[in-house]
């Protein structure tokens, strides 16, 4: 028969359709198992990018210590007369913050949580948390860890005080 390929017994020429699928499979895959290889390297990518030492910073806003001769003017936190009213309420009461920047911010959060338009009781469930760190935080004579009656009367001083003077 005129037009057949040696060893084509239908007599087309055309060449079997599962071979080239084949190949093409096979060229997309090696470059995709090269890039996810690639990309799952990253262990030694996070290691040389983290920096050699870390210098620790205050925590909870405590104010850094200055020597004179440090070149710093101050480190003392610059507040509004809102802001004092509100630090000041909170020492009345007997809450002491282990720091004013701690304060003013669970203060702000308070604010938040009532400009959201929260519930009492969301705005409780959000602060308290915040509180009972900072209390375990304070410096005071009491054990390392407040009591939940502590925490309590702190939380309830820290919504009632923001809620009348900072909010």
């Amino acid at each position: 028969m005129p037009g057949n390929a040696a060893g084509d017994p239908a007599g087309s020429s055309v060449a079997p359709v599962g071979r080239p699928r084949q190949v093409l499979v096979a060229g997309m895959l090696v470059p995709a198992a090269w890039l996810l290889i690639g990309c799952s390297a990253g262990e030694d990518l996070v290691t040389t990018a983290a920096p050699a030492e870390q210098v620790l910073g205050p925590v909870h806003g405590q104010g850094a210590s200055l020597s004179p001769d440090s070149g710093m003017q101050s480190a003392k936190l610059d507040v509004t007369p809102v802001q004092r009213s509100f630090l000041d309420a909170l020492s009345a009461a007997g809450v002491h913050p282990s720091s004013e920047l701690q304060a003013l911010s669970i203060g702000s959060s308070v604010c938040q949580a009532h400009a959201a338009g929260q519930s009492d009781q969301a705005v409780w469930d959000y602060i308290a948390p915040m509180v009972r760190s900072d209390v375990d935080d304070a410096p005071s004579p009491s054990p390392p860890t407040a009591s939940d009656t502590q925490v309590n009367a702190v939380t309830a001083d820290y919504i009632r005080i923001a809620t009348q003077r900072l909010c």
